[in-house]
């Protein structure tokens, strides 16, 4: 609203400069580009993130199969001595369990049961890929709307500032232009500051 108040205020006034207008224009454009062009371009790249990331949640779920796995034995904590992210229940659940893959093959490895205090012959759910090979949970629908509406927020946010940055690098290097000029002026106006032929 001051933008617009700027222009109107500066339209007939007699000590309007040039460079008072163009503020004024400057500051609308940026509000129009702030209210406007940010938010469509958050909607535009939010809902492109969200195409790509369901085609993504479509071949992790047509990749990745559940499937029902035996805890044969418990692993030793130093099979994971290189991993230093893996947490102190990771090194506890560590198993070596046995599981048919999705095309019927028996298979047998070393995986994490999500299962508190293994013992053999527990049961735990476990995700593995089209070779049978342990994999990550697939992405499921929901998280990955989320992480599209964080993606347009967080593009909204970034171009909004972009524009205020632009707007603001703008008015500073047209300040400096302006106090370059006011020097000009005073040197050519002598060291007297216009006393110049009064008499004094």
């Amino acid at each position: 609203m001051r933008a617009i108040g700027g222009l109107w205020r500066w339209r007939h006034n007699p000590l309007r400069r040039t460079t008072d207008l163009v503020e004024s224009w400057l500051a609308l454009a940026s509000l129009l580009l702030i209210l406007v062009a940010a938010p469509l371009i958050g909607v535009l790249l939010g809902a492109a993130a969200e195409g790509a990331l369901q085609r993504s949640v479509r071949e992790q779920r047509a990749q990745r199969h559940e499937v029902t796995a035996t805890v044969v034995r418990l692993l030793a904590d130093s099979a994971l001595a290189a991993d230093p992210e893996t947490t102190a229940r990771d090194l506890r659940s560590r198993v070596l369990a046995d599981w048919t893959a999705a095309d019927g093959t028996p298979r047998r490895g070393p995986v994490i049961a999500r299962v508190d205090d293994p013992a053999p012959g527990d049961r735990f759910r476990l995700w593995t890929d089209d070779q049978g090979r342990p994999a990550a949970r697939p992405l499921d629908p929901e998280t990955a709307t989320t992480h599209a509406v964080l993606a347009g927020f967080g593009t909204a946010l970034l171009t909004a500032c972009l524009v205020e940055a632009v707007r603001r690098l703008v008015l500073w290097r047209m300040v400096r232009r302006r106090y370059a000029r006011l020097d000009r002026a005073w040197e050519q106006a002598g060291p007297d500051w216009g006393r110049t032929g009064t008499g004094s």
